[in-house]
């Protein structure tokens, strides 16, 4: 097992700062890192031990950050826009790049980060492969019904407590950010597709079976669009959580398509 130093920064963009924390071996494979994308509720912490997983597994220093007004970056004082997706990759993305002199790179996204991810690979072909989690490509009925029992459950007692553990003040704001832009009506014609065509890297899509905000036509529009390699996994008896709920299967998945099909 690799020791690893863990190091945090503060990465400045015009709305305020964003937090960033690197996990790196002392003997690396690879210099090309893996950069995390979280979910919409999530942050930093909330990757819980994957960074340091993934890190020891692969031999490849791990980067992941806060989203503004997520975890412990700035306050963000208005709801995203609806192309908030699309400006995560061409607009924020690239401050944490340059101020952090990463060249070439992979992307691993979970859930919306996963969109956030492609369109990241779209944009830049200094990203070589990507990891989808759960990634939304279009917005399912299914999606939307997520979100809404999702905003109802939050109304009970103790669970908005839940993420102001890792939100602090801002939780309200990012239970906010999440399902009232998904919910909008505008919002309901978002899709991968105009920007899908031009990933040209390899791409790895995993999606349980069970995940209740979207079905598995969610990778196989991903896999099916993408100009590169391609690789499908449905992880069975699983939910919107795959590397959480079977850990080991991800994180073997993801060093097999690493070593593999990237570098």
């Amino acid at each position: 097992m690799s020791d690893i130093k863990i190091t945090e920064y503060k990465v400045p963009v015009d709305e305020g700062e964003l937090y960033v924390k690197k996990w790196n071996p002392t003997i690396v494979t690879s210099d090309v890192p893996i950069i995390l994308l979280h979910d919409s509720l999530g942050c930093v912490g909330l990757w819980r031990g994957l960074p340091l997983m993934l890190a020891e597994k692969l031999s490849r220093t791990v980067i992941a950050y806060d989203r503004l007004g997520a975890g412990k970056s700035s306050v963000c004082e208005s709801l995203p826009s609806i192309d908030f997706i699309e400006e995560e990759a061409s607009q924020i993305f690239p401050l944490v790049k340059k101020s952090l002199s990463i060249k070439s790179y992979i992307t691993l996204g979970h859930s919306v980060g996963g969109a956030m991810a492609i369109n990241i690979a779209a944009n830049d072909a200094d990203c070589i492969g990507v990891i989808s989690i759960s990634a939304q490509a279009f917005v399912e009925p299914r999606t939307l019904k997520g979100i809404k029992d999702a905003k109802e459950a939050f109304k009970q007692k103790g669970q908005i407590e839940r993420l102001q553990k890792w939100h602090s003040d801002k939780a309200n704001w990012v239970l906010s950010a999440w399902t009232e832009t998904w919910l909008l009506p505008e919002f309901s014609s978002w899709s991968l597709k105009s920007c899908i065509g031009n990933v040209t890297c390899p791409v790895l899509a995993i999606h349980g079976d069970n995940d209740e905000y979207g079905s598995t036509a969610f990778p196989e529009f991903i896999v099916n669009n993408t100009v590169g390699d391609s690789t499908l996994l449905i992880v069975k008896d699983c939910g919107h959580m795959p590397h959480k709920e079977k850990t080991d299967d991800v994180v073997m998945a993801i060093h097999h398509f690493i070593n593999n099909s990237v570098i």
